[in-house]
């Protein structure tokens, strides 16, 4: 099954120091696949559950047992958390629910999810339209939940078809953006987005029992002063500056394709016409509201409750609303630039993202992958009386009421009306996702960006300018060859500069199109500025953020590690350096008291439990991609050595740099922590597979015996060489102090000891 795919990536693992809103799509296998239809258990109290339906307005959480089985994948969570979810849909006969995995068991994921919805649709007969809008804006490279459809039993009694859909919260946003440490704002009726004033404050206002801005993150602060920033530039920005000004504090070029989505599907309980259901995120890594999300997109594709009529809505005027307002909308569809390029995704979308026949296959496939789970649900016909015929024919027939549309019907006569509609004219290419490495002394510096116009070539420079002097200009290139990503994937790059002391460059990307439409941003220029003082080259030579069996700390536990490498040329303290999995929070873990000698390697376990040892950081990494930097002391204002960002990692492979330090970086199926990543002697490589069996460990006297005569070397946790010795079943260990040690035996196995 499937539709056009237009680029869906930005699965690159990318080392850009400042990364301008680039997102990421994490993989829809195995919890959101469209493959099967996996059965979801819950086993709950049957007087809770009882209780639950009798209390339909409660959010309390209940202990309950889940299981999810996709005929592959079989896992079991004990003591989650279970309850009523949505608003209308609590009333209804068909219900839907949430799950939550960490409520009664502290910092438990599933997947990567820490909350998981059950929604039952009963507004949709169809039972997919949610998915399909979800599945749309994620295909137009826009993040949104992924969705697929499970058969949920309760007790062992099937309840009907759901579609589960990610919860949207902090990991959410971390899995897309690299950060979870920004606002993140839940936006219900009437969240307008009017000016109320620049006391922040006023943002705060409530309807019944909850604020229309609901805070989900960073709660304790309740500091809503970058909204009412945002609201401020929106609302009072002068025509002649708002694309400039609104470009520095929101993605202004993914929320026209969100509006395009938005139209194309008939969402009118969102923003637009509802001011309704979306959500905010400030991303830090940016300074900007990096993305609107979309959620309960049920209400779509031609559902309606007052007679309108979605197929045939004006696109220019979908708003339409009274004397209510939507700067958000209304602002970008008075400007011509924004205007023009909305037309251009409008257009994209209707006839290159959604092709009509792949697209009637796509939804076919699905409704006839679900028709024998709808046949047998015992909660569909209870709330409109609908049957499985109904089913069937919802696709292609109105079925009355709320209903006054078939699902392809509506997307024939919203696909045409909307090509009669389209005012299309010639676009300024789009310019956004802009970045650049972070240098160090003598390192090329790499600008990127990302480019689109309808025309498939435009012409892409980087403007710049080193330490003040005259403007200068190079071509950026899409050939997979300029630190640019694959060719061909819109992504730019070009080196700037090879960085010395004292230097600083101002950049901008300039792209202009065959018919000389151009288009330069940002629209002050980014500078790029490197301490004088930085001498010390520390790296991120090696980590790995799912260790199931690799290697374990002192404490036996198989937690995640860094390893981080000295390049420098002499002995680098550590004491006045810090560490992060948040690169907008340099100083989140200082580094022990220690010296890290030339060519030295240390091992931080990122655990979160830095009662454990000096060499326990206070933050985990997470396998679903995120970042890691060393920043220098607080005198040079926390100057970033050395940072990544990465993507998805896999079981027990590490990733690293290869040679050590350098900038090329690649997955190690045999890691090699606490040592080179260049395999130069047995001494320097080895496989982690080992064999090899040693008792007591930790060691808690002098002499440590091994399950068979082996020679070996021992390594500290520096990788300096401290013992070595020629066929033996055991050795006393007693001029070594206390300390993590590795044991590199002659056939290359490694194997770990702590020295009590």
């Amino acid at each position: 099954m499937g539709f056009k795919q237009i680029v869906l990536g930005f699965f690159l693992i990318v080392v850009f120091g400042k990364v301008y809103s680039q997102p990421s799509f994490p993989e829809s296998a195995p919890v959101f696949s469209d493959t099967t239809v996996p059965r979801v258990d819950i086993t709950i109290n049957p007087d809770t559950l009882e209780w639950i339906y009798d209390n339909v307005e409660s959010y309390q959480e209940f202990h309950a047992d889940f299981i999810f089985d996709n005929g592959d994948v079989r896992d079991t969570l004990t003591d989650v958390g279970f309850r009523l979810r949505g608003n209308t849909s609590r009333y209804s006969e068909k219900k839907s629910f949430k799950v939550s995995f960490n409520t009664f068991v502290h910092g438990r994921k599933w997947h990567g999810l820490e909350k998981y919805n059950l929604n039952g649709e009963h507004n949709d007969p169809s039972i997919i339209r949610a998915k399909l809008c979800w599945d749309l804006l994620r295909q137009f490279e826009i993040p949104a939940p992924r969705a697929s459809h499970v058969r949920v039993y309760i007790n062992d009694n099937y309840y009907g078809l759901y579609i589960s859909s990610e919860h949207i919260d902090e990991e959410f946003v971390k899995s897309r953006f690299g950060n979870k440490n920004g606002n993140l704002y839940k936006c219900l009726w009437p969240a307008d987005l009017d000016f109320l004033g620049t006391y922040s404050d006023n943002y705060k206002i409530t309807v019944g029992d909850r604020r229309v801005y609901d805070l989900k993150t960073n709660t304790e602060e309740d500091d809503y002063s970058d909204l009412a920033h945002f609201i401020d530039v929106l609302n009072n920005t002068p025509d002649d500056e708002f694309v400039c000004e609104m470009n520095k504090v929101f993605n202004v070029a993914d929320y026209l394709k969100i509006i395009a989505v938005d139209i194309f599907t008939g969402n009118w309980d969102g923003y637009i016409y509802n001011n309704n259901n979306y959500y905010l995120y400030h991303n830090t890594a940016t300074g900007k509201f990096e993305e609107y999300i979309n959620y309960d997109m049920d209400n779509t594709y031609g559902i309606d409750w007052i007679d309108r009529d979605w197929a045939s809505r004006n696109i220019y005027d979908w708003q339409q609303h009274g004397d209510e307002v939507r700067p958000l909308y209304t602002r970008m569809m008075e400007n011509q630039e924004l205007k023009d390029r909305f037309s251009y995704y409008l257009n994209l979308l209707i006839n290159e993202v959604i092709e009509p026949e792949a697209y009637d296959e796509y939804i076919d496939d699905i409704r006839n992958m679900i028709a024998s789970y709808v046949a047998t649900d015992p909660y569909y016909p209870l709330d409109y009386g609908w049957d499985f015929n109904d089913f069937m024919n919802s696709y292609t027939e109105a079925l009355g009421g709320h209903v006054p549309y078939g699902l392809k019907t509506y997307i024939d006569a919203r696909r045409f009306n909307a090509a009669v509609q389209l005012e299309l004219n010639d676009i300024n290419p789009i310019v956004k996702y802009i970045s650049h490495t972070q240098p160090h002394v003598g390192e090329d510096v790499w600008t990127r960006a990302f480019v689109e116009d309808e025309d498939e070539n435009p012409m892409v420079k980087l403007l710049y300018s080193i330490n003040g002097a005259d403007w200068l200009d190079k071509f950026m290139y899409d050939d997979g060859e300029h630190e640019d990503g694959e060719a061909g994937d819109r992504i730019y790059g070009a080196m700037v500069a090879d960085f010395q002391q004292n230097m600083n460059v101002a950049y901008q990307v300039s792209a202009t199109d065959n018919f000389g439409y151009s288009t330069v941003l940002p629209c002050e220029p980014v500078i790029i500025a490197i301490s004088p003082s930085q001498q010390e080259m520390l790296f991120i030579n090696e980590f790995m953020a799912d260790n199931d069996s690799t290697i374990a700390d002192e404490n036996g536990e198989y937690d995640d590690w860094i390893e981080i490498y000295n390049g420098d040329e002499n002995d680098v303290w550590l004491g006045d350096k810090f560490m992060t999995d948040d690169l907008q929070v340099p100083d989140k873990w200082a580094l022990p008291d220690m010296t890290i000698a030339p060519g030295g390697f240390v091992l931080v376990w990122a655990d979160g439990q830095p009662g454990q040892g000096p060499l326990h950081a206070n933050f985990k990494l997470s396998k679903n991609g995120e970042s890691i930097g060393i920043y220098d002391s607080e005198a040079t204002d926390f100057f970033p050595l050395d940072t990544i960002i990465f993507g998805p990692q896999l079981l027990d492979t590490s990733y690293g740099r290869l040679p050590d330090g350098a900038g090329l970086w690649k997955l190690f199926e045999d890691p090699t922590p606490g040592y080179s990543n260049v395999p130069q002697a047995v001494d320097d490589y080895f496989s982690v597979k080992n064999h090899l069996k040693l008792y007591p460990n930790p060691v808690n006297n002098d002499i440590i015996y091994f399950n068979r005569s082996i020679s070996f070397v021992i390594y500290n946790a520096w990788g300096r060489k401290v013992l070595q010795t020629k066929k033996v079943n055991s050795i006393s260990v007693s001029d070594l102090p206390k300390g993590i040690y590795f044991i590199v035996t002659e056939d290359g196995e490694r194997l770990k000891f702590i020295k009590n």
